[in-house]
């Protein structure tokens, strides 16, 4: 009976109602499930990824920051912060991953860039540097305007910005935090993750919630297990966390990480070429069975970057390698003692 739940598991499509879908390993960017992956819908609070990001990269986080007038404006969710209150960067980063601060947002943006537009301005350069070729934001906290305007993105973009994102180790820290308690000049916060699936769910290990009226429920989450590293995406989906625990549960079995590139035991023709890391891959069997892999070694380099090693499915590259030249260390003059000192001394005479 169990191997009949199984195969029906395995085999037969999960029916997912979200209008957007992409399920993409995090290591190789590859998408291995999608469902309109490309189709450009507003986004809502998962452009709070992008905000946590920016801030990371241009900031401070440890910066102690007074409250502006500036949350005034804010509406929706919050972590009602007061004018005056005197709180870490740091700290408004976790309001605004946990708890979806639009306020946050709006205080981090300001003391970022000077301004939403100049914030906005940083968004999308960090957006075109990672490759998310149909987004556009226009705000840190993913609200639409009095026009209806908000931040615009696809599924597959939205994978490749988490994807990145979990590189930061600050960022993960964050996202994967399930409560924290902060302390100011004037209260104490005691803030829960809203993505349910840390609690709900072992495997999953971060995310990001999002909700407005016409952007419907957006979802971010991500997961390991056993080695493989995935992210899932769903927009205007009205069941996703019990979507994004499916998917994970149905691509977890279906695929295993296979070790591809053994550091200490791979032959690049030269004792001195070397790779720096192992390198695992996402794959089901019949993928691992038709991986192959090339070395292209340049014909002249300035640097201890020799070549690449390539790793193929299909014929096309999905993962590569650089390949590194050992580099000799000269060995400095030793210090001649104060006999050795005196006998040049007679030579040179």
């Amino acid at each position: 009976m169990k191997k009949i739940i199984l195969i029906i598991v395995l085999f037969f499509p999960i029916m997912v109602n979200a209008r957007s879908v992409t399920v993409m390993d995090m290591d190789t960017k590859r998408v291995i499930y999608e469902e309109n992956q490309k189709d450009v819908r507003l986004i809502a609070s998962i452009s709070k990824i992008m905000t946590t990001l920016v801030t990371l990269k241009n900031a401070n986080i440890k910066d102690e920051i007074t409250i502006t007038d500036s949350v005034l404006k804010s509406y929706g969710s919050g972590i009602y912060v007061s004018v005056g209150e005197k709180i870490s960067l740091e700290n408004l980063l976790y309001g605004l991953m946990l708890r979806s601060g639009n306020d946050a947002a709006i205080q981090i943006a300001e003391y970022v860039a000077g301004s939403m537009e100049g914030f906005a301005e940083l968004m999308n350069e960090t957006a075109q540097s990672i490759g998310m070729k149909s987004t556009k934001f226009i705000n840190s906290s993913g609200l639409e305007d009095s026009d209806g305007n908000g931040n615009m993105s696809t599924s597959y973009d939205m994978a490749l910005l988490m994807s990145e994102a979990m590189k930061n180790k600050t960022f993960k820290t964050i996202v994967g935090t399930k409560e924290k308690t902060v302390k100011t000049n004037m209260k104490t916060y005691v803030w829960y993750n809203k993505n349910r699936l840390l609690k709900e769910y072992d495997y999953c290990t971060g995310g990001k919630t999002g909700f407005t009226e016409k952007a419907r429920r957006t979802l971010v989450t991500t997961a390991t297990k056993d080695n493989m590293n995935l992210v899932i995406v769903t927009l205007n989906d009205p069941n996703d966390f019990s979507n994004h625990k499916s998917l994970y549960e149905k691509y977890f079995k279906l695929y295993k990480s296979y070790k591809i590139i053994d550091k200490n035991k791979l032959d690049l023709g030269n004792k001195d070429y070397y790779i720096k890391e192992d390198v695992h891959l996402t794959l089901t069997k019949d993928e691992y069975k038709n991986i192959k892999t090339e070395v292209n070694l340049y014909e002249q380099n300035v640097s201890d970057v020799v070549g690449v090693y390539n790793i193929k499915l299909n014929n096309k590259i999905i993962k590569s390698e650089y390949i590194f030249k050992k580099q000799v260390k000269k060995q400095e003059p030793k210090e001649k003692n104060l006999f050795q000192k005196i006998i040049d001394f007679f030579k040179n005479l």
